[in-house]
C-alpha cells in the first residue's frame, strides 16, 4: 500500500503526457480566466453607449417608497445606435456613488425594448481601453500588446480584463508576441507577495517566453526554497525553468520532485503538469525524456 501513491501519481502523469489537451492548445498554459472579458460581453450586446450621468436620484423620502431612478445622457454609441432610434436620454437604477458628468459604459439586449445593464462607472484612462476595444484585431500579437499595458493596472477590473484576454490566448500568441514583454517588470511582479497565484503564474509563462539562462539563478531558488509562498504556481515555474533550460532543466526537477519521497504530493503533481504542457502543448522536449523523468516517480522509495 505504501507504494499506492506514487503508481497513481506516474499513472496519472503518463495519462497526461500521452493524451492531447484541447484546451492548453488553445489557451495561455495554467491561466485560468476569471470571468468573460468585457470584449466578449459587448461581442454579446445588442447596444452598447458611454453615457454621462446627469441627474443623481433622490433617496425615497420613506424606506418602503419605490427607489427613484438616475438620468443619463448618451455621449457615445460604440455599437448599435440603429436600436436606439431617436433615444438619447436613459432613466436607469443605480445605487453607486457619483457625480453628475460622470461617465460610465451602459450595454443593452433585446431590442426594440431594450434591457440595460447596470451603469459601470469609467474613468477617464478607462474611457480610452473601452473605445479602443472594438478597433482591437481579433486575435494575434498586437492584441496582447495592448492589454500588456493594463496587467498590474491601478484599476482592478481593467486589470482583471487584460488578465483574462492573455488567459484566454493561445500559447503559440503569447510566444509570438515576446517582443512586447518587459522582463525585468515581469520578474518584479513575480516577486511581488502580493501579485495572486494564479496572475504569478501568467508571468512564469511570459518569462519562459522572453527569459535566459541569466534568469536560472531566481529560478532555481524558488524552485528549492521551502516556503510555499515562494512555490505559489509551481505548476508554471517549473514549466519556465524547462521552457528556457530544455531538458538541461529535468535533473534539479526530478532531483527535487520526482525521485524525492519526501516531495509534497500536489507540488509533484504540479511538476507533472509541467511536463505535460512541455510534452503536449509546447511540443518543444523529447517525450521519451519526459517519460524517463516521470517514470521516476514509480522508483520513489516506498
Amino acid at each position: 500500500m505504501s507504494r499506492l501513491v506514487p503508481c497513481r501519481i506516474l499513472f496519472a502523469a503518463l495519462a497526461l503526457v500521452l493524451a492531447v489537451s484541447a484546451d492548453l492548445v488553445r489557451a495561455c498554459p495554467f491561466c485560468s480566466a476569471v470571468s468573460q472579458t468585457l470584449s466578449e460581453e459587448i461581442a454579446s450586446m445588442d447596444t452598447v453607449v458611454i453615457a454621462e450621468l446627469v441627474r443623481v436620484p433622490p433617496r425615497p423620502k420613506d424606506a418602503g417608497g419605490a427607489p427613484a431612478k438616475a438620468l443619463f445622457t448618451i455621449r457615445e454609441v460604440l455599437k448599435g445606435e440603429s436600436h436606439l432610434r431617436d433615444q438619447r436620454q436613459l432613466e436607469l437604477l443605480f445605487y453607486g456613488k457619483a457625480e453628475p458628468g460622470d461617465r460610465f459604459l451602459i450595454q443593452g439586449v433585446d431590442p426594440p425594448e431594450l434591457m440595460w445593464s447596470t451603469p459601470l462607472k469609467l474613468s477617464e484612462r478607462a474611457i480610452e481601453y473601452v473605445r479602443m476595444l472594438p478597433k482591437l484585431p481579433a486575435k494575434g500579437p498586437q492584441r496582447l500588446a495592448f492589454f500588456w499595458k493594463y496587467l498590474e493596472d491601478r484599476e482592478d477590473w481593467l486589470a482583471r480584463d487584460a488578465y483574462d484576454e492573455f488567459a484566454r490566448a493561445p500559447y503559440d500568441v503569447v510566444k509570438a508576441a515576446k517582443g512586447v514583454y518587459d522582463h525585468d517588470q515581469l520578474v518584479r511582479w513575480i516577486l511581488d507577495p502580493d501579485i495572486p497565484a494564479s496572475r504569478r503564474r501568467l508571468y512564469f509563462t511570459l518569462l519562459g517566453v522572453c527569459g535566459t539562462k541569466a534568469d536560472n539563478g531566481l529560478l532555481e531558488r524558488l524552485l528549492r526554497s521551502s516556503d510555499k509562498k515562494d512555490k505559489a504556481g509551481l505548476d508554471a515555474l517549473a514549466a519556465c525553468y524547462l521552457t528556457i533550460n530544455g531538458t538541461d532543466g529535468l535533473p534539479l526537477l526530478e532531483e527535487l520532485y520526482l525521485k524525492n519521497a519526501e516531495a509534497d504530493y500536489g507540488e509533484t503533481y504540479s511538476v507533472i503538469q509541467a511536463i505535460q504542457f512541455h510534452g503536449d502543448s509546447a511540443k518543444d522536449l523529447p517525450r521519451e525524456r519526459l517519460l524517463v523523468s516521470l517514470r521516476m516517480v514509480l522508483d520513489r522509495p516506498a
